[in-house]
């Protein structure tokens, strides 16, 4: 049985004008994709009208809550006393967001509760990947 769990977090948005702009996300997790995290954005904050979704490893918010860490889409540091940026890259553009470090700790040691580094099903994972790729052929 897959077990979930969502985290309502608070974000600053930091603009252009390095003002920050509260924005609501919600952190979730579940068992039955063990390597990832979702940050959930809802509608009202996105440009596109939708609420929006972004999933990255478990293991690049460990890693970036004590040093920078990412490739690509997803970056993630330790940002002054008590903050940790997550920055987002996407077709459109790119959007800083600032995270209460503790909320960010305090959820991942949930997660580690529910399948502890390493345990994951690695196997279930990929056989899980390779059939919504294939569309189950």
């Amino acid at each position: 049985m897959d077990i979930t769990f969502e985290q309502p977090a608070r974000a600053r948005l930091i603009t252009a004008e390095d003002q920050e702009v509260p924005v609501p996300a919600t952190l979730r997790y579940t068992s039955g994709d063990p390597l990832a995290v979702f940050i959930d954005f809802p509608a009202e904050v996105t440009l596109g009208g939708e609420e929006v979704t972004w999933t990255f490893a478990r293991s690049l918010l460990d890693q970036g809550l004590d040093v920078p860490a990412g490739r690509g889409d997803v970056h993630i540091w330790p940002c002054g006393r008590g903050r940790t940026a997550v920055e987002f890259h996407s077709p459109h553009g790119l959007a800083l967001l600032q995270f209460d470090t503790q909320a960010l700790v305090r959820f991942l040691q949930r997660t580690h509760e529910v399948v502890a580094p390493g345990e994951e099903d690695v196997d279930a994972v990929v056989e899980r990947g390779l059939s919504a790729l294939f569309g189950g052929v």
